[in-house]
């Protein structure tokens, strides 16, 4: 079992990554990580540390020109693991494209959470989840919700589902 101080070092090297991260440094992100290690954006990508970091952060740096990055709460255990929610910000209207996207101007802000695995001072596994659909319509990627225009994908992707069953059902005749 690790002691207090070994824990508040786990949340250390988690608070480090975050004020990196909030100062868009990317070598000093780097260098929280034990290199080959993977950080999960869930829903987004798989980083492979340092180089998939810093490409996809050095992407979103770059779209983002004034991205920001709050930490709103910190809980930290005994065996290594650190959970940060955090709050991200910034205006899409940078020198580059982001998943795919060319900037449009607009505001982006979500809220997601983080969790860490230290291991002797580095982190070494990262599980990042945020609400993607939300982060593509305030992108203008996805419509708002509950607009006539989600209705009418819904209506189509139903639409595709149930034509999808039927020919399945008519080659198995």
């Amino acid at each position: 079992m690790e002691s207090v101080a070994e824990t508040t070092d786990a949340e250390a090297v988690a608070r480090a990554y975050f004020d990196a991260l909030a100062n868009r440094d990317l070598e000093a992100m780097a260098a929280c990580w034990e290199p080959g290690s993977a950080d999960v954006l869930h829903g987004l990508a798989e980083l492979t540390v340092p180089d998939g970091l810093r490409a996809w952060f050095g992407a979103l740096f770059a779209a983002f020109p004034d991205f920001t990055v709050e930490v709103l709460d910190v809980t930290s255990n005994d065996d290594g693991k650190v959970a940060v929610r955090w709050r991200g910000a910034g205006t899409f209207n940078g020198s580059g494209k982001f998943e795919g996207l060319a900037p449009n101007g607009n505001g982006v802000e979500v809220e997601g959470c983080d969790v860490l695995a230290v291991r002797d001072g580095k982190l070494v596994h990262n599980d990042a989840y945020l609400n993607g659909a939300e982060m593509m319509r305030q992108l203008g990627a996805l419509p708002p919700q509950g607009s006539g225009q989600e209705k009418a994908m819904t209506a189509l992707l139903n639409a595709k589902t149930q034509a999808t069953a039927w020919l399945a059902s008519q080659r198995n005749k």
